[in-house]
């Protein structure tokens, strides 16, 4: 059921993501990647949001909590996901911790991309 519900949730995050990029393309140009830091600034404000709301106010099921968070959310971005991890590391107080997370995601990731994109124009 839970996979279900994250398919569910991952498919209207996805066309929501999609919806975006097409909009801000639209509005801003293909210049600067407005639609990637869109999607990842009111990703990341609304996964802290229904954290707070969903999970502690409403007390709501682990269904919906998977179908929102971890379907929808992750569907729309997984930053918001990256920046609800680094923040409860800080909120418990593992400030080297969070800090060596963030460090470690930006850099690593984009290292990663940098050596996928080489690998990949060396393949082909």
């Amino acid at each position: 059921m839970h996979l279900l519900l994250v398919a569910i949730g991952g498919a209207a995050g996805s066309v929501l993501r999609y919806l975006v990029g097409i909009l801000t393309l639209r509005t801003f140009g293909p210049n600067f990647p407005w639609g990637t830091i869109t999607v990842n600034i009111i990703g990341s404000f609304v996964i802290g949001l229904f954290a707070e709301m969903v999970a502690r106010r409403f007390n709501a099921s682990p269904e919906l909590r998977v179908l929102l968070v971890t379907g929808f959310l992750g569907g729309f971005t997984t930053f918001s996901a990256f920046s609800l991890d680094f923040v409860a590391l800080f909120e418990r107080g593992q400030v080297v911790a969070a800090g060596g997370y963030l460090i470690a995601s930006v850099l690593l990731s984009l290292l990663a991309v940098f050596a996928g994109l080489t690998l990949g124009r060396m393949m082909f």
